[in-house]
């Protein structure tokens, strides 16, 4: 695999790796001394695989809508657990996803936007992830945005495991499952099993509390409850785009500020389930995209999502399981941006979302080698409002007030051919009202040659429909314009998975190969200079992902990536923008004394990625440590963070709003989070 890489990316790996090695053996020493080194290493050659891999394998349900190993799905699974999360500091979604292989994130410092698998277009805003909270989709319905940072509904110490299913799911999911799924699963209340109370305070005077209650009554009854608050004041930033006397020579001063509340509870009696969550988000922005004023307070946008969830779910036999649910989904948007046009004056830019729908699914095992699933989807957007507009003086550029509905049937079939074969079919049709039927099928043949290696060959098909923002959205067409005849655009995925045990190591190894037709990207138009959303691109994307993960019994654990990805323009050949051709992220975790004190270590490689200009922003190694005191007194865990740990400096590829080609990202940080439970 090493001749993919640059000089500067090998030398990022073997720095990377040199110093993980350093580290962990540094730590092992320390905390069992060289004799009792020695014995435990005689002890590991003498255990089985199931006793130096210390778990089994673990388990997935959102891969195929049922619980199954993920050796068995028909996808490359990662499972990131809550221990994950603790152990390794991680202060976001967008943290987590940026561990694993085939990810990378970016921020434009007002929203992070995710990378996979070598696409993150400017201008999508997460459109082509889907994502859950307990099998609900939270993706709003006016841009179909995935959030990931400060602005995701649910507060991180909240998530129980996330599982990330890489490849197209259109096949049981519908619209948006385009390069994969991510389903966040919460935790119980019997996890918290009293008041959990959290403080936080770190750089750029950040100041974060929580307060949450949890309890299980006799085994039937369930709940937790749980509100967050946080603010931040952000930095102090320079942008060399604006230096110059009007414009604070570059200084954007005080302007980086952001603030959320959040709420989140569910009750869960026997096999009902009441969900519900609400999130409203401020922040301001410094980079003044959309030719807004430079430099001002005033520049700001605030989110404001929220959702309420009933299911039922009951096994009726060993061999039968029903789930249905009803859900509703709200969103808004307020958009407030300074503009010198002249006069200076505020322009307000709104969007409000809401929709209702329906689930039924039904799974059953029929003559033993078929498990069935079989469901129903319906959801009705019933308001799908955007507005912009001058207040003073009054100017009404766009008030455009949408409905709309959509409805999917999906039927999937696991066939367990052999004891050690497995095929797995599955196809779905989606009626929208503003489009066209679309069918998506996916394919996986999963073969177990022995007990420890297993093989994957996985094709799937997967669609994504024009949302209302890249339809209908302008602004007087100052700076966009609408388009109503986009179409929706597909992909077709190709993907060969191995996964090896061996001893006290698992191996992945996953090459891919997938073809995007009808891409829609937002591009300016010549005659008129506007940004427009079109139909214009074919993509044709390859890489192959590398995983090790190894665990101790010792508790000592260690995971390495690598992806090579190569995702161009088919038409002109050209790389695309914000695609970097190499990612290397490893951590490890090592425990110090006993479980009183533990550390976690984190190394990120992002390669250079091209910009909307034609320039790179260069490739980064970032470095990231969390100390962790577990139970220093009863109840109490005590955790410091600094992220960023040599001040790297670098910047991600700026979107068509931007005069910026870089934007600048933060330097070196620091957090101190406490947590009481009792």
């Amino acid at each position: 695999m090493f001749k993919f890489l640059s000089e500067k990316s090998l030398r990022a790996f073997i720095f990377s790796l040199s110093l993980s090695l350093i580290y962990i053996t540094t730590f092992f020493q320390i905390s069992y001394g060289a004799e009792h080194n020695k014995d435990a290493l005689t002890k590991l050659t003498k255990l089985n695989i199931e006793e130096l891999m210390n778990i089994e394998v673990d388990t997935v349900y959102s891969a195929s809508k049922f619980v199954q190993k993920t050796t068995q799905a028909p996808s490359y699974v990662s499972i990131i657990t809550s221990t994950d999360i603790k152990r390794f500091g991680y202060r976001t979604l967008a943290d987590i996803l940026n561990s694993l292989s085939g990810f990378y994130i970016s921020y434009d410092r007002n929203y992070q936007y995710l990378g996979i698998r070598g696409f993150s277009s400017p201008g999508d805003y997460n459109s082509k992830i889907l994502l859950l909270i307990d099998g609900h989709r939270i993706n709003d319905n006016i841009y179909n945005t995935a959030y990931i940072g400060n602005e995701f509904i649910l507060d991180i110490d909240l998530i129980d495991r996330i599982e990330v299913i890489r490849g197209p799911s259109s096949s049981i999911y519908g619209s948006n499952a385009f390069f994969g799924v991510i389903n966040i699963i919460t935790k119980n209340g019997s996890k918290i099993d009293g008041f959990e109370l959290l403080g936080e305070a770190g750089s750029f005077d950040t100041y974060k509390q929580r307060i949450t209650f949890g309890k299980e009554i006799n085994k039937k009854f369930d709940l937790i409850l749980s509100a967050s608050f946080y603010k931040s004041h952000g930095q102090n930033l320079y942008f060399k785009e604006f230096d110059n006397p009007a414009t604070n020579y570059g200084r954007a001063e005080g302007v980086d500020g952001e603030k959320y509340n959040s709420f989140f509870g569910a009750i869960k009696y026997n096999d009902f389930t009441i969900q519900g969550g609400f999130k409203t988000r401020d922040k301001i922005i410094p980079t003044a995209p959309w030719n807004s004023v430079f430099n001002t307070h005033m520049t700001n946008t605030n989110d404001t999502t929220g959702f309420l969830n009933f299911k039922f779910k009951r096994d009726i036999d060993t061999d039968t399981t029903f789930m249905s649910r009803v859900f509703y989904n709200y969103y808004y948007y307020d958009g407030n941006y300074i503009i010198n046009k002249p006069p200076v004056v505020r322009t307000k830019d709104l969007s409000w979302g809401k929709s209702w729908g329906a689930e039924t699914q039904l799974n059953k095992r029929i003559m033993e080698k078929h498990l069935i699933t079989a469901g129903i989807e319906y959801q009705d957007n019933f308001l799908q409002k955007q507005r912009n507009y001058d207040e003073l003086p009054y100017t009404e550029f766009l008030n455009d007030r949408r409905n709309s509905y959509q409805w999917g049937a999906f039927l999937q079939d696991e066939f367990s051919i052999k004891d050690n074969l497995i095929l797995n079919a599955g196809l779905r049709y989606d009626y929208f009202k503003l489009f066209f039927g679309n069918a998506s099928p996916r394919l996986g043949l999963i073969y177990n040659p022995n007990k420890t290696t297993i093989l994957k060959l996985l094709y799937g098909m997967a669609y994504r429909t024009p949302n209302v923002y890249e339809l209908y959205y302008n602004d007087g067409n100052i700076t966009q314009k609408a388009n109503p005849d986009l179409h929706s655009e597909r992909i077709h995925t190709y993907e060969f998975v191995i996964e090896q045990f061996f001893k006290n190591y698992r191996f992945v190894v996953s090459g891919f190969y997938y073809r995007i037709d009808n891409l829609i990207t937002q591009v300016i138009d010549p005659s008129d200079g506007l940004m427009v959303f079109k139909n214009l691109d074919d993509i044709e994307a390859k890489g192959i992902e590398f995983e090790a993960i190894a665990k101790w019994k010792q508790n000592i654990e260690a995971k390495l990536n690598y992806t090579y990805q190569e995702a161009k323009n088919k038409d002109t050949g050209r790389l695309l923008v914000n695609s970097p051709r190499h990612l290397i992220k490893s951590n490890f975790y090592v425990p110090i004394i006993n479980k009183k004190f533990s550390s976690g270590l984190e190394f990120l490689y992002s390669g250079k990625r091209k910009t909307l200009g034609g320039r790179y922003a260069g490739g980064a190694l970032l470095t990231n440590l969390n100390l962790l005191s577990e139970d220093i007194i009863k109840g109490l865990n005590v955790s410091a963070t600094i992220y960023n740990l040599m001040d790297k400096k670098y910047g991600y590829p700026g979107a068509g709003e931007h005069i910026q080609q870089v934007i600048e990202q933060d330097g070196r940080s620091f957090r101190l989070k406490l947590t009481y439970t009792f």
